[in-house]
């Protein structure tokens, strides 16, 4: 039984962060319960603002006190608040091709206060006007072969994380996750052609996130929409090399 409270959290944590429930109205039903001012929700609401409309991950100051009725230093002491009392981390990455160190604010902390509270008290699920429904809840890597045979998985409605875990032969950290969410609900990046941009960076030995990024920004600009249209493109690209 304490296992599947588990389960529940971990998918409704991940409905959380992939944008099935929608974060601001959960954190204005729960931020009371966890010790939060209103400040402090209002700039929560604005780092997942950030980070999830955006795809600015670590704003700045600067950037933060441009939309909020306080001083540059309140904004500091709010951001240092939260972190002590653990509402996010502050991850640190490395570009893989320039070697440039950056930060960005990780919010699976918030995310986990929250879905703990609303499994606590199940009435704030149907207060939010929404029945809770998963589009992507597995975190158990697939068996397979190789990405090819992925393509029907994927138009069977299996889970395309569990795809980018299996050929990157791990976990997917909390950025990747958020990256892979943000190439389907922000950039409207079809899961096939993701999963085409994924086998390029196999088949290049590339296999890291800013790599197939790119290669869908490469195909967004060239109009390329379907996976047909991909193999066309990047068979002429490899061709004129």
């Amino acid at each position: 039984m304490q296992q599947d409270g588990r389960k529940l959290q971990a998918m409704l944590t991940q409905g959380l962060m992939n944008g099935t429930v929608v974060v601001p109205l959960a954190l204005l039903r729960t931020y009371k319960r966890m010790g939060l001012s209103e400040a402090e929700a209002m700039m929560l609401i604005h780092l997942i603002a950030f980070t999830q409309n955006e795809r600015i991950d670590f704003p700045t100051i600067e950037e933060l006190q441009s939309r909020m009725s306080v001083s540059e230093q309140e904004i500091s002491m709010l951001l240092e608040n939260l972190h002590q009392v653990g509402m996010f981390l502050i991850d640190e990455s490395e570009d893989p091709e320039t070697g440039v160190r950056y930060e960005r604010y990780n919010l699976v902390p918030l995310y986990q206060a929250m879905s703990e509270i609303m499994l606590d008290d199940p009435t704030l699920l149907t207060m939010m006007g929404q029945p809770f429904v998963m589009k992507n809840s597995s975190t158990e890597p697939k068996t397979g072969s190789n990405v090819d045979k992925d393509h029907s998985d994927v138009n069977q409605g299996n889970d395309l994380y569990s795809i980018f875990e299996k050929e990157f032969a791990r976990p997917l950290t909390p950025m990747e996750l958020e990256t892979i969410t943000g190439w389907i609900d922000h950039d409207g990046y079809k899961e096939e052609l993701i999963l085409a941009a994924l086998k390029e960076a196999v088949f290049t030995g590339k296999l890291y996130f800013r790599y197939v990024d790119r290669i869908l920004l490469e195909w967004q600009r060239n109009r390329i929409g379907t996976v047909e249209q991909a193999k066309q493109y990047s068979q002429r690209f490899r061709g004129l090399k």
